[in-house]
C-alpha cells in the first residue's frame, strides 16, 4: 500500500531540510509514499497573493499526512495579519482539526555539553513531551483595532477556551503519560486569567478518569523557571496554545539547539502534520548548513503515529543517536573537537547508519 504525503517545503531553509528528511524516509520505507508538492506560506503569497490557496488546502485534506518545513521570513513581515505566511499554518491546523501538538524534548546524552544549564543539572538529563493545544486560545480569538474616545489606537487579542477544547487536549496528555512515566503537569495562569481557571477545572475533571496518573498544576511563570532549574522533573506537560508555543521553544534550547526538536500536530483521526518547531531561518537559507535532525525526527513521529511503522521510526531515531555518538555535528551543536557537517553531509551519515 502506498500513502499520499502532502509536502510543504515552505520558505527559507524549509526546502533543504524537507528534502533531507525525504531522503531518510525513502531509505527506511522505499516506495511507500507518493509525494504531492504543496505551495504555502511566503512562496504562495509571491505566486498566488495569499498564504494558502483553496487548492493547496484541498491537497492537504485529501492526503494521509502532511510534512512541513517552515514558513515565513522578513520579506513578508510588513504584510497585514491575514496575509502573513504563518496564516497558512493556522488555516491548515484549523481545517484539518489538528488540535494536539506533540513536542518531545530530550537531551541526548552525547550532547550534554551543548546544554546551556549547569553541568550537575545537564548530567541528570531530561526527557519530556509538551502537549500544546493548537486550535484555540489567543491565536484564534477575536482580534482587531479600534479608537478610544481620546483618539488613541487600541489593539486587542482575545484568549478564549471552551470545555470541549480543554477536555480533549487533556485526554491526549493523560493517554500519553500512561505510556511514559505517568506524570502530567498542567500549566496555566489561573491566578489571573479566567480562561486558565476553566482550564484548571476541566483538567481536574478529566484527571478523574486516570487515577493512576499523577497530576500537578503549575503557573506558567514558575514553569518557565522550573524548566531551567530542574527539567528532569517533567514527564508530560499540557498547556494552552500560546504558553505551549513559548515553553517548547525554551525547552528546545535546553537540548542544545532548536534544530533538534520535532513536532506532530494531530487530530482525532490518523492524519496529522509533522514539522520541526523551528522557523525558516532566512539568514542561513541556501547555505547548506541547516540542521535537518528535527525534520528527520518529525518523519519518524509520522511513521509511528500515522502509519504504525514503529520499527522504521525506531531505526531512524537510533541512526540519529549513533550518528551523534560518532561526533557528527552541524554548526548549531558544534563542539571544539569537530568540524561542522552541512545539511547533506549529516543526512548522508544518518543514511549510512540506516544502511
Amino acid at each position: 500500500m502506498k500513502y499520499n504525503l502532502a509536502v510543504i517545503e515552505g520558505d527559507g531553509i524549509g526546502p533543504e531540510i524537507v528534502r533531507a528528511a525525504i531522503r531518510v524516509l525513502e531509505q527506511v520505507a522505499p516506495g511507500k509514499f507518493n509525494y504531492q508538492q504543496v505551495i504555502a506560506g511566503g512562496r504562495s503569497i509571491d505566486q498566488h497573493g495569499v498564504p494558502l490557496t483553496d487548492e493547496a488546502l484541498a491537497t492537504c485534506k485529501n492526503s494521509d499526512s502532511v510534512l512541513l518545513g517552515a514558513v515565513g521570513g522578513p520579506k513578508w513581515d510588513t504584510l497585514p495579519g491575514h496575509l502573513r505566511p504563518e496564516r497558512a499554518l493556522l488555516g491548515i491546523r484549523k481545517e484539518l482539526g489538528l488540535f494536539a501538538n506533540i513536542r518531545p524534548a530530550r537531551l541526548y546524552p552525547v550532547l550534554k555539553d551543548a546544554c546551556p544549564l549547569r553541568k550537575e543539572t545537564a548530567d541528570k538529563g531530561f526527557d519530556m513531551v509538551i502537549v500544546r493545544e493548537l486550535t484555540g486560545g489567543i491565536y484564534y480569538g477575536e482580534r482587531g483595532r479600534k479608537q478610544d474616545s481620546d483618539g488613541n489606537t487600541i489593539a486587542f487579542d482575545t484568549e478564549t477556551y471552551n470545555q470541549t477544547e480543554i477536555d480533549r487536549i487533556a485526554k491526549v496528555a493523560f493517554e500519553l503519560a500512561g505510556k511514559r512515566r505517568r506524570k502530567v503537569c498542567s500549566i496555566d495562569k489561573a491566578n489571573v486569567l479566567e480562561s486558565s481557571r476553566l482550564w484548571r477545572e476541566r483538567v481536574h475533571v478529566v484527571a478523574k478518569d486516570y487515577p493512576d496518573i499523577e497530576l500537578i498544576d503549575m503557573l506558567v511563570d514558575n514553569a518557565a523557571m522550573q524548566l531551567v532549574k530542574n527539567p528532569a522533573q517533567f514527564d508530560v506537560i499540557v498547556t494552552s496554545n500560546m504558553f505551549g508555543d513559548i515553553l517548547s521553544d525554551e525547552a528546545s534550547q535546553l537540548t542544545g539547539s532548536i534544530g533538534l526538536l520535532p513536532s506532530a500536530s494531530l487530530s482525532s483521526g490518523r492524519c496529522g502534520m509533522y514539522e520541526p518547531i523551528h522557523g525558516s531561518a532566512p539568514d542561513i537559507a541556501g547555505k547548506g548548513i541547516a540542521n535537518p535532525i528535527a525534520t528527520i525526527v518529525s518523519v519518524a513521529m509520522m511513521l509511528r503515529y500515522a502509519f504504525d511503522m514503529n520499527d522504521e521510526a525506531d531505526r531512524i531515531e537510533q541512526a540519529i543517536e549513533k550518528t551523534l555518538q560518532k561526533g557528527c555535528r552541524t554548526i548549531d551543536i558544534l563542539d571544539n573537537d569537530t568540524q561542522p557537517l552541512g545539511t547533506n553531509a549529516i543526512t548522508d551519515a544518518i543514511i549510512a547508519e540506516l544502511a
